[in-house]
């Protein structure tokens, strides 16, 4: 069993934003395998088979900087370690529609990576992250990741979603390791990023999201969610 987490805020407003595109794609999976996502605890779950492989598709209830609090419920409650776990977010520090899949690493900088890793106690699950691009000079991070996505980039980050969607899929059936091989790579006709500037976790932590339960939009309590146990 494989459980599929897709990270991102809570409710209509965050919709369509750039945090929330892990959400997009246990969505994704969800339509392609025609189940629905119904309340689960502190998340909104489904079960569905791919081969002879199951997946737990879930989407945390809670705000992205609590997300730890969700992800371990749910591990509890279906008796499941963290390698099981696969994690899908988005990272500012990845070119827009580029994927990358690895094994259990540190947060990178994002808050809901960080919430997952102080309430498991460990950082050894794969996560998949999908790039949606830096923001431009002067503007504050936390700001740009609740923004949606222009018209000119939504038909990029729709594919990279789709992409993303198989290469849960491949990871499940025949492996992190084939998976990996197969969609860390740049998509066709992308360019190469500018000497120097960073498309992983090396980028300057300055730049990325406020520490773990600092509000991640203005006027929202890091603590609040949407459901209780």
């Amino acid at each position: 069993m494989m459980i599929v987490v897709g990270l991102g805020n809570p409710g209509r407003r965050y919709q369509g934003t750039r945090h929330n595109v892990g959400q997009e794609v246990a969505r994704r999976l969800a339509d392609r395998f025609r189940i629905r996502l119904e309340a689960d605890g502190w998340v909104a779950a489904g079960r569905a088979r791919a081969g002879s492989a199951t997946l737990v598709l879930a989407i945390p209830g809670t705000y992205m900087n609590v997300s730890g609090q969700a992800v371990k419920d749910l591990l509890r409650r279906r008796r499941r370690r963290s390698e099981d776990l696969l994690v899908v977010h988005d990272d500012l520090d990845l070119m827009l529609g580029h994927l990358r899949l690895r094994p259990g690493d540190g947060a990178g900088g994002h808050n809901g990576v960080r919430s997952i890793i102080e309430e498991l106690g460990t950082g050894a699950f794969p996560r998949l992250r999908i790039g949606i691009g830096r923001p431009p000079a002067g503007q504050d991070p936390a700001e740009f990741v609740l923004e949606r996505f222009t018209a000119e980039e939504r038909p990029k980050i729709d594919e990279a979603i789709d992409r993303a969607a198989e290469a849960v899929v491949v990871a499940a059936t025949e492996g992190l390791a084939a998976a990996m091989n197969r969609y860390n790579r740049r998509p066709p006709g992308s360019l190469e990023p500018p000497a120097g500037a960073p498309d992983q976790s090396g980028a300057n932590s300055a730049q990325r999201l406020p520490p773990s339960g600092t509000p991640n939009r203005r006027g929202a309590n890091s603590t609040q969610r949407l459901n209780t146990p």
